[in-house]
This record gives C-alpha cells, structure tokens and sequence, in this order.
C-alpha cells in the first residue's frame, strides 16, 4: 500500500498547486487591476495566504524534510507563470496577471519547523501565523512592479466580465486605511486553522491508507 499512499499524497500537492494557480489567475487579471489596493488586496492576501500554508505545510509534513515548503511554493509560482504565458497568447500584456510573492512566506515555515527540530504543532502556530503576516507585507511588492492598475484593467478588460462588473474608479480609504495591516491581521488569525487543516489531511490520509 506504499505506492497507493505516495500517489495520493502527491496527486494532493499537484491538485492545491494548480487550484492555487487557477485562483490567481481568477482574482488576478480583474480585482488586481481594479481597487485590489484598497478594497480587494485584503481577500486576495487571505485567501492566498491559506492557499499557500495549506499545500505547504502537507507537502512538509508529507516528507518531513524542512525546505519542502518552499520548494512547494516554487511549483505554485512556476506555474502561474506559465499561465501567465497562455494571457500573453491571447494578446494581453504578461503583466497582466500578478504572481503573488509566495517564496519568502514559504521560507518562514521552512524555518519555523527547522528552528523548532520539526515540531508539528510550532509549525502549525507559528508557522502558520508567520505566513499570514509575512504575504501580504511582500505582496507589496507587486504595488511598486505593476503598470497602473485601473489603465490596465480598462485596456484589457476580462473576456468573461459581465457589464456590471465593469470596473470603477477605487474610492481609496473608503473601508480602511491600511489594506496591507488588515491583511496581515486576518492572514495571521485564519492561517494558523487552516494550517492545521493541512496537517490533519496528511494524517487522515494515511489512516485511510492503512484501513
């Protein structure tokens, strides 16, 4: 049952890698380049900060070997990137979708689950809250990359954009002043649960292995 075990656990890291990439291109090439500074970035850090810990800290666990997780976010980027290629086919500039920062985040847990001699749970903690804190911090990143963001979301709108998603001019500060302090905030509570979530999907699969 060890082949069965392996395939499975790897068919799971191939399948958040991609989900992963799917969701960047998704929120990417419309609210990136809409009002993501102010009123999307929050969403597109949370919900990217628990997609990264999720599949990375399985994949550690899975191996046990620190440095996985950020192996792992490597795949994710390489493949947004190369999704980012098929945009360009179709003629839109290959900035147009935003590959978050997820390298560094990774490192962090890498490094928390070395630091602690691989303890499970300080992974999961604090591990968990070193990432939802540190993502939306090097996400700004992209702020200082991008060409501006309404220009190009009026330019090159979404093919499947209904009319009432059209998008408008960002009301900057409207619902907080500091989008990147919130979304570290959030990252750092729903991290951690969602790391959790991670670890105990490693063990269930190997309970449901061994039945």
């Amino acid at each position: 049952m060890v082949w069965l075990r392996r395939t499975t656990h790897y068919l799971f890291i191939v399948v958040v890698a991609v989900n992963s990439t799917l969701l960047t291109i998704n929120a990417g090439d419309y609210i990136f380049y809409t009002d993501w500074a102010w009123t999307s970035f929050v969403v597109f850090s949370v919900s990217q900060s628990t997609m990264l810990v999720v599949g990375a800290i399985y994949y550690m666990l899975f191996t046990g070997v620190p440095g996985t997780a950020t192996y792992y976010a490597t795949i994710m980027t390489i493949y947004t990137w190369v999704a980012k290629g098929a945009w360009f086919a179709l003629g839109y500039p290959y900035d147009f979708i935003v590959t978050p920062v997820w390298i560094p985040s990774a490192m962090l847990l890498d490094l928390t689950y070395w630091a602690t001699r691989r303890n499970k749970h300080a992974a999961i903690i604090i591990g968990g809250t070193l990432v939802g804190l540190s993502l939306p911090i090097f996400n700004v990143i992209n702020l200082l990359l991008v060409r501006d963001p309404l220009e190009m979301a009026f330019k090159y709108p979404r093919p499947t954009l209904p009319p009432y998603m059209t998008p408008i001019e960002p009301q900057v500060g409207k619902f907080y002043n500091s989008p990147v302090a919130l979304g570290s905030g959030a990252g750092a509570v729903l991290s951690v649960p969602i790391a959790a979530l991670g670890a105990k999907l490693n063990t269930w699969t190997y309970r449901w292995m061994a039945a």
